[in-house]
Parts: C-alpha cells; sequence; structure tokens
C-alpha cells in the first residue's frame, strides 16, 4: 500500500476512538435519520421513484454525446457561455482568464463540491483574488482552513461549541451566543460581501438539457445572492449532472431533499438560464458554465463501474455507511467521501494513490438501500477489487486512465490556446468535440441496442 493508504489507516484508528468526534458525528447523524424517516414516509411509492430516477440517469450517461451539446446550443441561445473543461488544470485557467479580463479581485461562491474539486479557492489565492465561501457551513470550515466534512453538512464535525469558540476568537462575540446569534453574526458578515463581490462563483445540482438551463437547491438564500449580485456568473459544474427535461426536476428536486436533509423541498430552488435579459431588472451581465470531465469520461468507460455518476450528491450512503460514521469525512483526504467516493475518487484522482478506498466497507449494503437513484455501491466496491486483482495477476500497473477512448471532452487544440478569449468557444472545438465522442460513445451505443433487444435496462431488474 502506498503512503496515502498507510495515512489513511493511521487517520481511521485515531478517528475511531475519538469520542468526543463520535458524539458528535452520531448526534447529527441521528438527527438526520429522524427527519429523513419523515420526509420519505410522504412519498407514496418510494420504490417507484428511485427506479425512474436509476432509468433518466441510465439515459442521460448513454446517450451523454447527445444531451451535452443540446444544453450547450440551448445556453447559448440566451447568451450563456460554454467552457469544456478536461481536467482541474484547465477548468481553474479557464476561469481565472475570466477574472483577469474582469479586472477581479473578489469572488463570492455557494456551495460547490466540484470548485472544492479543483481546489479553486487556493488556487485564486494563490493568484491574490479573494475568494470567499457565503454558505454558512463552508464558511465556517473556511475560517477553520479545513475541508468540508460531507458532502451536503461541511461542518458536521463541529459542536455549537466549537463554533461558538470560532466566532469568539475571529469576531469577538460571546462564547455563549446560540446558533441563531451565531447566524445572524455571519449573515452581517457576509452581506455586503455581495454588493462587493466582482464575480459569482457557484456550483449547479443539475443541468437541464432542454431548456439550456442549470438548477441550484439550497437552504440559505446564498447562491441566489451570489448570482444576483455580482456582475459576472461562473458555474461549475460536472458533466454527470445532466437531466434531460426541465420536468426530470419533478422527481429529483425531492428525492435530493428528502434524502439529503429530510425536507419536502430545500427552501430554494433556483433555475437559471443565461445572462440578464433585456427584460429583466436583475441578474448577472455574463454567464459562463464550465463542463468538467476530470476523470469521469475513465469512469463511464468502465461498464461495472460508470453506474456511479448517477449520483445526484445527496450523502444518503454517507450517513447510513458504519464506517464512516466511525472515522469521518476527513480521513478520507478526498473531496468526495463515504462509499460512494470509493468507487469515483480512484478515478478522478488516480486509481495507485486511491486504490485503498476499496477497503473502507463493511459491504453490509446499506449504502446500496438508501441510495435514491439504486446506485449498486456496495457491489461495485468488489468490483473495483477485481480491477486492482487482474492488473497485479497480470504484472502490470494499474492504469491512471482505463478508457477504451479518448476522453470525449479533448480537443486536438486545447480551447485555452493563445488566441482563446474568455467568453468564446474556438471555431474547431465542437467539431472536435463532436468527433471524439462519436468515437468514445460508438461501443455503448452497441451495448444499449443489445439490452434493448431484451426490453431491460442494466441494472433495473
Amino acid at each position: 500500500m502506498g503512503h496515502t493508504a498507510d495515512e489513511f489507516i493511521v487517520a481511521s484508528e485515531e478517528k475511531a476512538f475519538d469520542m468526543k468526534h463520535r458524539q458528535i458525528i452520531n448526534y447529527n447523524i441521528g438527527k438526520y435519520d429522524a427527519a429523513v424517516d419523515r420526509g420519505l414516509s410522504k412519498f407514496i411509492n418510494l420504490e417507484n421513484a428511485k427506479r425512474k430516477g436509476h432509468a433518466i440517469k441510465w439515459r442521460v450517461m448513454e446517450n451523454l454525446d447527445k444531451f451535452l451539446p443540446e444544453f450547450e446550443a440551448n445556453f447559448q441561445k440566451r447568451g450563456g457561455k460554454v467552457i469544456w473543461a478536461n481536467d482541474t488544470e484547465e477548468a481553474n485557467r479557464e476561469i481565472l482568464n475570466i477574472l483577469k479580463k474582469a479586472g477581479a479581485k473578489t469572488v463570492v461562491k455557494s456551495k460547490s463540491m466540484v470548485t472544492e474539486e479543483i481546489e479553486l479557492n487556493e488556487f485564486l489565492e494563490h493568484h491574490h483574488i479573494e475568494s470567499l465561501e457565503t454558505d454558512l457551513g463552508e464558511y465556517i470550515v473556511q475560517l477553520l482552513g479545513q475541508k468540508p466534512y460531507h458532502i451536503v453538512t461541511p461542518a458536521m464535525h463541529l459542536s455549537k461549541e466549537d463554533i461558538a469558540k470560532l466566532f469568539n476568537e475571529r469576531f469577538g462575540t460571546p462564547l455563549d451566543f446560540t446558533p441563531e446569534q451565531l447566524t445572524q453574526k455571519a449573515r452581517e458578515l457576509l452581506r455586503e460581501k455581495y454588493v462587493q463581490a466582482d464575480v459569482g462563483i457557484t456550483g449547479a445540482n443539475f443541468i437541464i438539457a432542454d431548456t439550456g438551463s442549470i438548477a441550484i437547491s439550497e437552504n440559505e438564500g446564498n447562491a441566489r445572492l451570489s448570482t444576483s449580485f455580482p456582475k459576472i456568473h461562473i458555474a461549475v459544474v460536472g458533466i454527470e449532472k445532466l437531466i434531460p427535461s426541465m420536468a426530470d426536476l419533478d422527481l429529483f428536486w425531492p428525492m435530493l431533499a428528502t434524502h439529503g436533509t429530510g425536507q419536502n423541498l430545500t427552501v430554494y430552488n433556483t433555475i437559471l438560464s443565461g445572462p440578464r435579459q433585456p427584460d429583466e431588472t436583475d441578474g448577472p451581465e455574463e454567464m459562463y458554465v464550465v463542463l468538467l470531465d476530470n476523470g469521469r469520461t475513465n469512469l463511464l468507460a468502465q461498464k461495472d463501474q460508470r453506474q456511479a455518476l448517477y449520483c445526484i450528491r445527496c450523502g444518503a450512503c454517507l450517513n447510513a455507511c458504519p464506517v464512516y460514521k466511525n472515522i469521518g469525512g476527513h480521513t478520507y483526504e478526498t473531496t468526495y467521501s463515504g462509499p460512494i467516493g470509493s468507487i469515483i475518487t480512484p478515478h478522478m484522482n488516480g486509481m495507485e494513490e486511491f486504490k485503498h478506498l476499496s477497503y473502507a466497507s463493511s459491504l453490509c449494503g446499506k449504502c446500496t438501500e438508501v441510495c435514491p437513484v439504486k446506485i449498486d455501491i456496495h457491489k461495485m466496491l468488489p468490483q473495483f477489487e477485481g480491477l486492482k486483482v487482474n492488473a497485479e495477476l497480470s504484472g502490470n500497473e494499474l492504469p491512471p486512465s482505463p478508457p477504451p477512448c479518448t476522453s470525449p471532452l479533448k480537443t486536438h487544440e486545447p480551447h485555452s490556446n493563445v488566441g482563446w478569449q474568455p467568453g468564446s468557444i474556438q471555431a474547431n472545438n465542437k467539431a472536435d468535440i463532436s468527433n471524439n465522442l462519436d468515437k468514445c460513445f460508438l461501443f455503448i451505443f452497441h451495448l444499449v441496442k443489445s439490452h434493448k433487444g431484451r426490453g431491460l435496462l442494466p441494472g433495473c431488474d
């Protein structure tokens, strides 16, 4: 095992016997479990909803080469601009180009795991641009200099006393401040930042092909402020977040909210379809969507693993996992922790360095049971073990990029080369992407046809 694996074992043992950590996590996840049970009880047929979600995401992944250009074309019709990024380096470079062109010095961010994935805050800080998290949980861990602990609740590992102590040290608030008072203090500190910011950066929970829109779900309203006040809005989104139609939100919004927090719906659900139009009174003057690959097509090329791309980032599998509840989120040293992170991280960050994560499971199947889109997570972990065993038996090293085709996001000439201007796409970019998509998905189409003949969808038994 490598250095990362050794560190994981040491950190796991340390956290598993940290009684304070276990008490905080058990308390917070216990509250989550009670809320989710109440929320799920309101579904007339939860199993049917999960199957439908699985089928929709299957359709998207098998036809990604059609839905991505459809989204791009519809988004551009309303003045939006799409940037295709193969990896972290390209995504950060393109974002920096936009900021430099605008002369931006301050950025406000809403909660986004993809921007954590590309380490955008650290990148912007290195280039002397202030990047401020505006989600309360993200703001707290940013003040502590930490990474998010959980996909949905970044500060789950902290007690209210921990947060009160932090605010006392940083802002001089009394140690006996209540959670409500601490929230009010954070609101006072952040409100002026929205008005002063040059650029707002968000992620997106879903990108909608038929309308060329992005959908953002949140509970605090900070994403709406981050996309309304600044003159420029940049959304960074993984290519797997696609859904075919706006009508699909009727299913995915409630499923995400209920499995994520136990709510019927999150408080604020926003659909954005481009920059401010001539007849509109607010919104950004420019809007960009950065479509990020960063290893996702590697995962897509693995027939037995691509289900992991169905994930809607609800965090349910983390809260159900007995391993996660003992060792916590930071132990994984990855953006995406827990069961789903153990599958997708090696494909994004390197098989050799993160292959040990497949052992971080009891294989109890609870993660699969709670997944809102019926990803067979616990079955995929042993399959991942098979990839390693095959490599070891053959005497070969594990390939960092195992697909049998070129990434469909790669072009012959990266669009960030000299001559590219923020907000434009080179003339040859669409043709290159289209050609590579055709090649990459050819083997998938044969698979789809074989299943159509049987009248079955893979994974929908």
